[in-house]
């Protein structure tokens, strides 16, 4: 069911093994209109950031992505039923492991488009407390939004 009075914000970082311009990053960088373009035509989304942030939080070797979708259906279809997965198959040809979270979620009002100084806040919020229900991850969306 969709909730017409919300809509679900993600953010993902990835920090990359190697500079932007450099031969390990070219195919990472050849394929990201395409995947992009994907995002963009698939059903539930509603928004994403384009372009680099005016100020990265995460370093300048840290990749953001940041989007809002109808629902935690519509982002888990595109990201794990699409075109998508191919390149999340190849991630760590691109990205470094991370000991932390680099992924959260959390409910914004429809028409919200979150900054990213508030999205670094609420991927901090899950490192710090783990999930909850103001910033929660796909295994654990089910959390209950209080009023």
């Amino acid at each position: 069911m969709i909730d017409e009075a919300r809509h679900l914000a993600q953010l993902n970082i990835a920090l990359m093994r190697e500079p932007a311009d450099s031969p390990v990053m070219a195919d990472f960088f050849a394929n990201i209109d395409r995947i992009n373009a994907l995002a963009e035509s698939a059903p539930g989304f509603v928004w994403r950031l384009k372009g680099d942030p005016p100020v990265n939080p995460f370093g300048a070797n840290a990749l953001v992505n940041l989007s809002v979708w109808r629902g935690v259906e519509a982002l888990s279809d595109f990201v794990h039923k699409s075109g998508h997965m191919d390149i999340m198959r190849r991630r760590r040809e691109w990205f470094a492991r991370q000991p932390e979270a680099t992924l959260v979620l959390w409910w914004v009002p429809a028409g919200h488009e979150p900054s990213v100084e508030e999205a670094a806040d609420r991927l901090e919020q899950l490192r710090r407390e783990g999930p909850t229900a103001s910033a929660f991850t796909f295994a654990t969306h089910h959390l209950k939004v209080t009023p």
